[in-house]
């Protein structure tokens, strides 16, 4: 199973210091939806790892955020995208949970639930945080700058990434989808080459 986990906020919605509390207040990022359909059609599956805090402050509550999640799918669908299942911590800091990111805790029960290897799942996200949680979870960590590192400075960003040497960087959703989806296309046709006649073009991996 191929398998991609977003972040939400900075990586699919534009970024709110006060939280998404309601579905008029989730702002779709420029070509975020259609990123997710993107990796949709070329066989990917897409799930969704948020820290919801709100809710443990009281700043929302449960059937909020399903409405939320619910705009979040209806966008997505009109785009020919779609999320199979959205995870979240809605724990405070103080609570101290195992599932608030960068604790590895709600990206395992992904893995479990889908029973896929965590160090072949890609996890996307707008912040060291989830940069953080991808590397302690196993995952490839991917960091797109539409969240609020993409304000910083090169030198800021490139200090900051010492924390996790392995991350890929990228301008946004779409070049993030774009990248997965073309390195797996890459991937497969090597593997197709190494069964092919001598006398195969390259041009017939294509």
């Amino acid at each position: 199973m191929k398998l991609v986990i977003l972040g939400r906020d900075g990586t699919l919605n534009r970024y709110r210091d006060d939280h998404v509390k309601a579905p008029e207040e989730l702002d779709p990022l420029p070509g975020a939806m259609e990123a997710v359909a993107r990796l949709n059609h070329a066989g990917w599956h897409t799930v969704l790892a948020t820290n919801q805090a709100g809710i443990g402050r009281g700043l929302l509550d449960m059937a909020s955020l399903n409405a939320v999640h619910l705009r979040l799918n209806q966008l997505l669908a009109e785009k020919g995208g779609r999320l199979d299942a959205a995870f979240f911590c809605p724990h405070t800091p103080e609570e101290g949970c195992d599932c608030r990111k960068p604790l590895p805790g709600l990206i395992q029960q992904i893995g479990e639930r889908f029973d896929v290897a965590l160090p072949v799942v890609h996890m996307v996200g707008a912040s060291l945080t989830d940069l953080l949680t991808a590397q302690a979870a196993g995952c490839i960590p991917h960091l797109v700058l539409t969240g609020p590192l993409g304000y910083l400075e090169p030198g800021q960003l490139a200090e900051l990434l010492l924390q996790v040497p392995d991350a890929r960087v990228h301008e946004d959703l779409a070049a993030c989808a774009e990248s997965i989806v073309q390195e797996d296309r890459r991937r497969a046709a090597e593997k197709r080459g190494q069964a092919l006649a001598p006398d195969t073009q390259a041009g017939d991996l294509n």
